[in-house]
């Protein structure tokens, strides 16, 4: 049989591959293929004895593993191609500035539980009589989540470990954690922040370490997850400069089955280029905007950039139960997520399309003219306004 053949190479060629931390994803041209080649591995498992690092990737019909590009593996009729699976990290936060952190701690406190700028600036609040998020379910795709958080443990549901299967979504690096009390925190105590769409529910998935680093695979396994689990929303505030047919096939098959992918555009400040995942079509791709409603420094920018949101100096939850700021187009994602969610809580048939034309169009244009910038800042009233009127 052809599929046992093939793990008999596959298994001969990782046997020659020295211990190292390269990867490849190796995609079959069609389901049966894949099936019948993950049905032979199963079943002969203990003929295998190199083939349990294998990560099946069922969204694209491929397989992760841990060997090199070789002829030979591509010699079988049944295999399509193979591409490295590259790693790439979470956009790291910028450190806030000076001046603006100071006014968001002099804010924070004049309020408790505190609203953060951010929320208030994409009008938030003024949405909450309509829709809080409550039913809306979010996948963030990230470095996990602190369960233990007072104001998050209301809004986790069930997530997944991809770095470590047999453990829960934990954060051990706060970026997630960060993003999650941005989109859903509840404020419920006295220092609590209050998030974009409080009543939605977050579901944890961890495809990143502690280092904020994660194999393209394993985002692949986690965007396949958050559709075989039937999630509205995937937040993926990552990116990588370089592109990647799998991790696009993965992204276009989330689409299909009216998943609304959200991105962060990256934090190189480049006028003319926007970061993968968020530069495919398929996903609503997210810039940064600063405390006085500018176009931040640090954003990558250009006529992909679907809408900005605030991304400067942006307090949320962190590690232990405690607060943290940061600054980057990840933070303007979790916005944006979490305004999607207020849209979805009031009319849960929306289809992606519709939900980035929303966006688009209740967006606030910016002051001044830029080249080559057509987006404009996310209202997340206005957007409620326009459904309903449109529902009506």
């Amino acid at each position: 049989m052809d599929s046992v053949r093939f793990l008999e190479r596959l298994d001969d060629e990782i046997g020659k591959t020295a211990a190292s931390s390269r990867r490849l994803i190796i995609r079959f041209k069609s389901r049966a293929a894949y099936r019948a080649c993950i049905t032979q591995w199963k079943r002969r498992a203990g003929s295998f004895p190199n083939l349990r690092g294998i990560k099946p990737l069922p969204i694209i019909n491929a397989i992760s593993c841990p060997v090199r590009p070789t002829a030979s593996l591509l010699a079988f009729p049944f295999i399509t191609c193979a591409e490295a699976d590259r790693v790439t990290t979470v956009h790291a936060p910028r450190p806030p500035r000076a001046k603006a952190a100071g006014v968001a701690a002099a804010r924070r406190l004049a309020s408790l539980p505190y609203i953060p700028w951010g929320v208030n600036q994409v009008r938030a609040p003024q949405a909450w009589h309509k829709a809080t998020g409550g039913g809306v379910r979010i996948g963030v795709i990230d470095t996990g989540i602190d369960p233990t958080h007072p104001d998050l443990r209301h809004c986790i549901g069930r997530g997944i470990n991809l770095v470590n299967r047999s453990l829960l979504p934990i954060d051990d690096n706060g970026h997630g954690t960060h993003i999650a009390g941005t989109i859903a925190g509840s404020g419920i105590t006295p220092n609590g922040v209050v998030g974009v769409a409080p009543r939605a529910t977050i579901h944890a998935v961890k495809a990143f370490d502690h280092a904020g680093s994660a194999y393209v695979s394993d985002i692949i396994a986690g965007i396949d997850w958050c559709v075989q689990n039937d999630l509205d929303i995937i937040n993926m505030s990552f990116g990588m400069k370089t592109y990647n047919k799998s991790l696009e096939l993965a992204v276009e098959n989330a689409y299909r089955a009216g998943k609304v992918i959200v991105a962060s555009s990256g934090n190189d400040g480049k006028r003319a280029f926007v970061d993968y995942p968020a530069r495919f079509p398929q996903v609503i791709s997210v810039g940064a905007t600063t405390m006085a409603g500018k176009i931040a420094p640090f954003t990558n920018r250009g006529r992909r950039i679907d809408v900005f949101a605030p991304g400067e100096a942006i307090y949320s939850a962190w590690l232990n139960g405690k607060y943290h700021q940061l600054s980057g187009t990840s933070m303007a994602t979790s916005h944006v997520s979490g305004i999607i969610a207020l849209l979805l809580s009031a009319q849960p048939n929306l289809k992606p399309l519709q939900i980035k034309e929303l966006l688009k169009r209740a967006a606030t244009p910016f002051p001044t003219k830029k080249t080559g910038i057509t987006a404009g800042r996310a209202h997340a009233r206005r957007a409620l306004t326009l459904l309903l009127k449109k529902k009506g």
